[in-house]
Formats: C-alpha cells, structure tokens, sequence
C-alpha cells in the first residue's frame, strides 16, 4: 500500500553494523534518516582533522537498545549482509593495506630528510660566523652524516584520514536488503519496561538519549537535544518494584544540582505508563 496522499514522505530504511552486541550506524545517510525519526544516539568517532579530541565526535553512531527496537518494529531497519561488512577478501585487503602503509613510510621518509637538510641549511645561513671555508666542510660533514645515519622511526608516520563527505558507499541491492521485515536480533525480555517507557515517551513528542552519566535510563528533551536542554531524569522501575527510599534521595539530590526533575516511570500491563515526579527540596 502507497503512502496517502499529501503525507510527508517517510525517512528511507538503515544498515545496522552490529560490532559484539552494539548496533552502529556508519553511512551519513543513515544518520539523517534515524534523525528524521526523532531518534538521537550517540556519536563515536573522531574526527578526520581533529581525531585527538572527545568533544566533537563523529561516525559511527551508536543506538541506544530501545532506538534499534523502534527501527525494528517500524521496518526501518536491517543488519548489514556479513559481505557489505567486509567487503571481499579480508587477506587481500589486508595485503595491500599494509603495501601501502610501507610506500607511505618511504615517502615521508624521503620528505623528513629533506626537512633536516633544509633546517642545517638554514642554520648555516642564520649563523655567518668563522672561515667561509671551515663552515661549508662542517656543514658538508653533517649533511653527509645525516644522510647516513638518518632515523626515522614508524611511530613517526602522518596518519592518512579520507576527509570526504560522501559517506561510505553503497549499492542500490543492499539498500533493497534493508526493507526487512524481520528483527535485528532477539530482544531481552527484561527491557521491555525500559522500551515501553521509552516509546511512551517517544510518542508525547520527547527526544531521549542515554543518562547513565546522570544514574538514570534516559535524559528526555522538549526537542531536538541540539537546541534544547534535557528536563527531565527518567528513571525505569517496575510498578511492583520496591525502591529504597535512600536511592530516590540519591537521585532526587542529583537531579536537583543539575537542574532537571526525576521521573520514576512504571510501565502498566495495559500499556499505560505511570510517571511520579520527584524534586530536591531541600532538609528541615
């Protein structure tokens, strides 16, 4: 059945690269489209000219488990083919990498050279002191010397990054693939409060992302996180769960030095969510 008519078009499917048990997205299309999706997650990867660095990350972009279970059930989303993931002949690959790692090791060799006799060169230049002549045969013995005895270790290499936009490519049969109608993988059944929360949440317009940094479930935004500050700490606990009074004071406490209010969320066999919340008002 088509898409009715005048409705805006739905975001196209992703490949999810499982790494262990970790759902990753990698193409710059796949992010756009969970984006399109009201679905977050979080970067992991360095950047091409910044790559020692944490505060800016790049791809891949790993999805929170309830994030891959909506893909899932909403058909959005597939495990990548093993193929895709390796690309042909491991061995080979791995045979020209390292052809290629040895001829890039030769050339900037080649080019740290250059820049020792360069800076001797300028040395000589910078400094005109003493006989024209002692000073040429110095500067000769020690050109000779470091053509010969030159080091230049392989923990010295420049690493070559790709810096292009492209994203990684794809063939048209494997973005077909995609279209499955079948999960991921199999879903713990202990985080079906957590995914029931979540989609709650989800569906009330919220963006939730990972809180673990915060002792909670999930952080909940009024939007985008990119424009809005979290609000709230969602807590996950079963509504036949008994919580100790000194963790809701824990949490409460935490929630109140950053600024945001504690949801305790209970997920109901009817799927209905209940949500306490709890603030920090302070000890009398």
């Amino acid at each position: 059945m088509g898409e009715p008519e005048g409705a805006p078009p739905r975001p196209p499917a992703v490949g999810v690269s499982l790494c262990d048990s970790a759902p990753l997205l990698w193409r710059l299309e796949d992010l756009r489209s969970v984006r399109a999706r009201a679905l977050v997650g979080t970067l992991l990867g360095s950047l091409p000219r910044t790559p020692r660095q944490n505060l800016r990350l790049g791809r891949p972009l790993l999805l929170l488990p309830e994030e891959e279970r909506v893909l899932s059930e909403e058909h959005a989303a597939g495990a990548l083919p093993a193929r895709d993931q390796q690309g042909g002949d491991v061995e080979l690959k791995v045979r020209q990498h390292q052809e290629e790692q040895q001829r890039s090791y030769e050339e900037q060799r080649v080019l740290a050279l250059e820049d020792k006799k360069s800076a001797l060169l300028r040395v000589r230049t910078a400094s005109p002191t003493g006989p024209e002549v002692s000073l040429d045969r110095a500067l000769q013995e020690r050109l000779h010397a470091a053509q010969q005895n030159f080091g230049f270790p392989p923990s010295a290499m420049a690493v070559q990054l790709s810096t292009a936009r492209a994203g990684l490519a794809h063939c048209s049969e494997s973005r077909a693939l995609l279209q499955a109608d079948w999960p991921i993988r199999d879903q713990n059944p202990r985080s079906a409060n957590r995914y029931q929360v979540f989609r709650d949440l989800r569906r009330r317009g919220f963006y939730l992302t990972s809180a673990g940094k915060f002792g909670g479930d999930f952080l909940v935004y009024p939007g985008d996180p990119l424009r809005f500050h979290a609000h709230f700490i969602a807590v996950c606990v079963s509504a036949d769960e008994s919580v100790c009074v000194l963790d809701i004071l824990a949490v409460a406490r935490l929630g109140s030095n950053v600024k945001k209010t504690v949801l305790l969320c209970s997920a109901g066999p009817d799927a209905d969510v209940l949500y306490t919340s709890v603030q920090w008002s302070g000890m009398s």
